[in-house]
């Protein structure tokens, strides 16, 4: 598949001898032919090594970064200390161009002053090393496409933006200046009592510089959240909705939206065999309908098998992805997906055309349908719900799951978490702005809200089973389908929805979660607790929005 310039055949991966020998260019020979780093500051890195296929990052991932090859070809990585994201050690410049819209109250702030001198030191480190430089573009509708770089000290990481992003042909590269840089040298840590920081890490985002600097941590997914942090800056001020969601497309025409915290199944109920997947994670709304940012997926690998995800297994069986922090045998080199001795968030990194089903321009028309993904651990929430544009809002605001109990030390019971957009960590502008952005967008279009339980029903979790994911993907077909439209609805009592009385291949019983305890006042009193939940944690967005949301939410007697 190729993608906005991209050239993915095998015959275009071959190197020619020419070629291959400027790109192993010193910074001397370098100057002589092509713009130098110094326009990012480095003035004098070692072999800087550009836009390199996957088979040399492979060569160099290996011998540098003590990446080891899987059996069939996916390349393992170890992402040290940090196996998430570090969102506490994320900053964004306090500058007079971009304060204004900034959301101060979820973002950290570093003044001009200790930007600079951490470019200083980031540029510095960067000297004599070997470095490793990917061209990319961000945003696969022209109009709103970043033309980004990707600078790294680690090759392994070069393979992970250039299976993220779209990618340019071999060999290519940007003529002018990017729009944004992002220069990430995990070897490069500060003193953080000096420069005024949180810990020794950090990953610092400056609007008015189009520079993104990361030190201090090896996790792969800081690059790629940091560009979709820039997206969701750029974007809302072109009128353009930027959304934490992945997309697909049915064999109409009609697409598909899924919004959802970790761990509600986004990335697997929106791969789906009888849908075109227009991506997984990050997606524009303009006039024109959706559009996605990358070229790639980042999926979660923890305990995949082929039987419930055989889309998403078979890319781990290839030569090309990126597996982070998964457990492989060191003599048979076979990879144990249920292993999290290292961490829960074993993660993967291919190219969207690493799966059978893609949408190949990665655009879509208008959603006829928007999914909201929650996994409610207390056991209240219907599995599947219809949704007023006020009630959305009000939900798109909450962006609630919950965390089962036993998953982290002291938990002890679900314990319910609010991520207001579906994506809290990425938001630049204030949560009201995406808000606003939807509202209209639904409005406009037409598109019907559903809110979709995958967590558990009959009892909280520990009591009670999951929704069959049979019983999901029913659902989510039956909405997508407009079944859902023609049949009779019943208002929830505490949370004000609307519940389908029935749905084809989902037993009535299952809609209703009431029916499904033994104990309905043990449900009642859940309910209410959660639904106080949800008040509480909406009472900080009553007075930012520009009309009463609050009374879309919960209704507690």
């Amino acid at each position: 598949m190729a993608r906005n310039g991209a050239n993915e055949s095998n015959t275009s991966e071959r190197l020619d001898p020419e070629w291959y020998q400027e790109e192993h260019m010193t910074t001397s020979e370098r100057q002589k032919t092509d713009s130098p780093l110094s326009v990012h500051g480095i003035d004098n890195p070692g072999k800087i090594h550009w836009t390199l296929n996957a088979a040399h990052l492979y060569e160099h991932s290996v011998a540098r970064d003590g990446a080891i090859i899987a059996e069939n070809g996916p390349l393992v990585v170890s992402t040290g200390k940090y196996t998430g994201r570090s969102p506490k050690d994320k900053y964004i410049v306090d500058e007079p161009s971009s304060r204004e819209h900034i959301w101060w109250d979820g973002n950290a702030s570093m003044t001009p002053e200790q930007f600079d001198e951490l470019h200083k030191l980031v540029t510095a480190h960067a000297n004599g090393k070997e470095l490793y430089v990917q061209d990319c573009l961000v945003g696969a509708d022209p109009r709103y496409q970043l033309k980004v770089r990707i600078i790294t000290e680690k090759a392994w990481h070069n393979l992970f933006v250039r299976n993220m992003f779209i990618r340019l042909a071999p060999g290519s590269r940007h003529e002018t200046v990017p729009d944004f840089t992002v220069i990430d040298l995990p070897s490069c840590k500060v003193d953080p009592e000096k420069m005024g920081l949180r810990t020794d890490t950090f990953i610092a985002l400056s609007f008015e510089k189009k520079l993104v600097l990361i030190g201090g941590t090896e996790y792969g997914g800081e690059m790629k959240k940091s560009i979709f942090s820039v997206m969701h800056y750029e974007l809302p001020l072109q009128n353009v909705f930027s959304m934490h969601c992945s997309a697909n497309i049915g064999e109409e025409g009609d697409t598909a939206l899924f919004f959802g915290l970790s761990g509600t199944g986004k990335t697997t109920l929106s791969t789906d065999p009888k849908r075109q997947l227009i991506g997984d994670d990050e997606h524009g709304w303009s006039d024109r309908g959706i559009f996605n940012f990358e070229g790639g997926c980042y999926a979660k690998m923890i305990n995949l098998s082929e039987e419930s995800e055989p889309e998403i297994y078979q890319t781990t069986q290839m030569f090309g992805t990126v597996l982070e922090n998964v457990v492989v045998d060191p003599v048979s080199r076979e990879i144990d997906f249920d292993d999290s001795s290292r961490t829960e968030n074993t993660r993967g990194a291919y190219p969207l055309e690493s799966l059978p089903n893609v949408a190949d321009e990665g655009i879509g028309d208008h959603p006829t349908a928007v999914i909201f993904l929650t996994a409610d651990a207390f056991g209240v929430l219907p599995p599947i719900s219809i949704l007023s544009p006020e009630q959305a809002m009000y939900h798109f605001l909450s962006g609630y799951t919950a965390k089962v109990a036993g998953t982290e030390i002291g938990l002890t019971e679900p314990q319910a978490t609010f991520s207001t957009c579906f994506g809290a960590p990425f938001l630049t502008h204030r949560p009201t702005v995406y808000a606003n952005l939807l509202r209209d967008r639904l409005k406009s279009h037409g598109s019907r809200v559903y809110l979709v339980n995958t967590g558990w029903i009959g009892g909280p979790a520990g009591e009670s089973d999951r929704v069959p994911i049979k019983f999901t993907r029913s659902m989510i077909d039956a909405a997508l389908s407009k079944e859902l439209r023609e049949v009779s609805t019943t208002t929830d009592p505490v949370f004000g929805f609307e519940v389908p009385d029935n749905c084809p291949g989902v037993p009535d019983d299952v809609l209703k979660p009431r029916d499904a305890w033994e104990d309905p006042e043990a449900y009642d009193r859940q309910a209410r607790k959660l639904a106080e939940m949800f008040r509480e944690n909406f009472k900080k967005f009553a007075k930012l929005t520009d009309e009463d949301l609050e009374r879309y939410g919960p209704t507690i007697d």
